[in-house]
């Protein structure tokens, strides 16, 4: 791991950024455009964004504005909770395209397995009609790779009764205090890549002691020991930030390792950030 544009390698041969610019709770218009631009800037050249954000044309206009190629670019988006059925996704991938502003997009994900909405006795079929949408679109080069986010094995087990293509990632909330060995220790197995999200605990972690300490003793960042220490588990972390001074500050992380002392100390938090909610229950 030398640069933002070192590459780990997708189970279809994709190659996709070790380190993504996330966009979550980024308001759309100018702030999303000036942070994205910020980011691509800094040097990330990989941008992740959802339909549920709620920014997809500003990261779209963002991007465009930059004048950087967009075979230099990977392109992350994912399907509202509203869109589970094959109809709905395919309708809702296109629209993800026309408000980017691309032809295809670098990786798609499906974002909750069991949104509220079809949270019913017909779930487990919405969720395999959904992900066939997402292999049809795959197969037509619209989606270059294809996964999930928020799934637990359980979701992936009933996936396997019907896919006829293997999710390439799986995009879960991890950070210091929230680590889920076992679903981490699948996904390996399985050769699907794990993303973080909201690597810094949403800002909580920045009021840990053990963090801070490890921070000043390495003379960098708590967000930098935190992102660091996910590149060092093998992870995809996704920090997102709307300054630019921050999101300059989040890209240096290669000059530096964290020991296996470091690493250790920070395996041990537990709930320093609270826990992500189950994608079984929660209210949406």
């Amino acid at each position: 791991m030398k640069s933002l544009i070192d590459t780990y390698t997708l189970n279809n041969g994709v190659k996709i950024p070790i380190i993504g610019f996330g966009t979550w709770q980024t308001p759309a218009g100018a702030i999303a455009k000036v942070a994205v631009k910020s980011a691509l800037s800094s040097g990330y050249r990989h941008i992740d964004t959802a339909e549920m954000y709620g920014n997809e044309k500003s990261v779209g206009l963002a991007i465009k504005e930059s004048g950087i190629s967009r075979s230099s670019l990977f392109i992350t988006s994912k399907l509202d909770n509203y869109a589970h059925s094959y109809e709905k996704a395919t309708e809702a991938i296109n629209k993800s395209l026309e408000d980017l502003q691309v032809s295809y997009l670098d990786l798609f994900l499906i974002h909750w397995p069991n949104p509220k909405a079809f949270r019913d006795e017909e779930w487990e079929k919405h969720l395999q009609d959904t992900w066939r949408a997402l292999e049809d679109a795959y197969k037509v080069g619209k989606l270059k790779a294809i996964g999930v986010s928020n799934f637990k094995q359980h979701h992936f087990d009933i996936l396997k009764q019907t896919q006829t293509i293997n999710p390439m990632v799986n995009q879960i909330r991890v950070c210091p205090g929230d680590y889920n060995n076992k679903l981490i220790d699948y996904c390996k197995n399985e050769g699907i890549l794990v993303e973080a999200y909201s690597p810094l605990g949403t800002g909580k972690i920045f009021k840990d002691k053990t963090i801070k300490l490890i921070a000043e003793k390495n003379d960098k960042t708590i967000a930098q020991i935190c992102l660091r220490w996910s590149l060092q588990h093998g992870l995809l972390p996704l920090p997102k930030s709307i300054h630019e001074d921050r999101i300059e500050e989040n890209s240096h992380l290669f000059d530096f390792e964290l020991s296996t002392d470091d690493m250790t100390t920070i395996d041990k938090l537990e709930g320093i950030v609270g826990y992500v909610a189950d994608p079984d229950l929660a209210e949406f």
